[in-house]
């Protein structure tokens, strides 16, 4: 049976690599309460090509 819920998974990629054009990508899954976030979410993460912590942003 499939989960019920508002909970979904989204994938969060670099800005900062993509603008660079640097081989590679550095992205991060996750999840969000779509109900409460309706939003596309903006994180600090690692990106560990860069070797610094970069705004990450939902794609898709």
């Amino acid at each position: 049976m499939a989960k019920k819920g508002n909970r979904i998974q989204v994938i969060m990629e670099c800005t900062e690599h993509k603008a660079t054009g640097q081989p590679g990508t550095s992205r991060y899954i996750t999840t969000k309460n779509r109900k409460n976030t309706t939003e596309r979410l903006e994180l600090k993460k690692y990106n560990p090509i860069l070797k610094k912590m970069t705004i990450h942003k939902e794609i898709k």
